[in-house]
């Protein structure tokens, strides 16, 4: 799996790609497959995938349409297989640095710091954090939404940091939404434009990056953006993951330096 969304019901539109399928697991625990008899049908099933795939290679000529879909699908029921049995093995033996908050982040980040630890070759993994759309009485669900944040992400780094795998991790957030600068009349405020990014661990170069926004300079009440997002993921894709970002992003766009 080069990449996964994580505790969510549905594959998110960051992940979707045209020639590229990736998971979207709810929980560890449903992510699994047993057929027959349970485990040992498993790995019956595998050794006959893995037969059948060296066959194929193997064979000379051309694979027509029909046949290299069945072959596809044959490679991805295998890796699905293997990695789901990879990472119960993981799940089962990893034993976190630190305590982990009890909010649905940490728990999260805490299985993707086991997915890390499993080395499985996943190289993006996607979780979410719900309840930013505050249009009301925005002061006290914020605060605890930053918290839960804040406190998620520490135990994060400081568990990777005692496994030493803290600086093979680059964290960045994103929402699909900014939000207004006025306050509405329920005391919260409305959906805007411009919002911003978080990109933390080792390997960052802590700073603010762009200017400061004003408060007083809008355009038509929201905040005016100073860097393309396409500008963030272009440094990200280049310099973490080493991915041809113009690939992906359908053109070049400068990189900042904040890697």
């Amino acid at each position: 799996m080069r990449a996964m969304a994580l505790g969510t019901n549905r594959l998110p539109l960051a992940l979707l790609g045209s020639k590229v399928n990736v998971p979207s697991i709810s929980n560890l625990a449903g992510y699994h497959l047993e057929l027959g008899a349970g485990p040992e049908a498993n790995r019956q099933l595998q050794r006959r995938l893995m037969g059948e795939i060296a066959d194929r290679q193997s064979s000379s000529g051309k694979l027509g349409a029909a046949a290299a879909n069945l072959d596809f699908l044959r490679k991805t029921a295998l890796t699905a297989l293997t990695s789901a049995d990879k990472l119960k093995e993981v799940t089962a033996s990893y034993k976190p640095a630190v305590t982990y908050p009890t909010n649905g982040l940490g728990e999260k980040l805490k299985i993707v710091a086991q997915i890390i630890a499993g080395d499985l070759g996943t190289r993006v993994i996607f979780v979410s954090l719900d309840g930013f759309d505050t249009h009301a009485q925005q002061a006290g669900s914020h605060q605890a939404l930053l918290g839960e944040l804040s406190s998620a992400v520490r135990a994060f780094f400081q568990d990777l940091k005692g496994h030493s795998l803290d600086e093979r991790v680059v964290l960045a957030t994103f929402s699909e939404f900014g939000r207004r600068v006025k306050e509405n009349g329920s005391l919260g405020t409305d959906h805007g434009a411009a919002s911003q990014v978080f990109v933390a661990g080792p390997t960052v170069k802590g700073g603010l990056y762009g200017k400061h926004p004003s408060l007083t300079d809008l355009v038509e009440g929201d905040l005016k953006f100073h860097t393309d997002f396409r500008s963030v993921y272009s440094t990200l894709l280049s310099k973490v993951l080493d991915w041809p970002a113009e690939t992906v992003l359908g053109g070049s766009f400068p990189m900042l330096d904040f890697v």
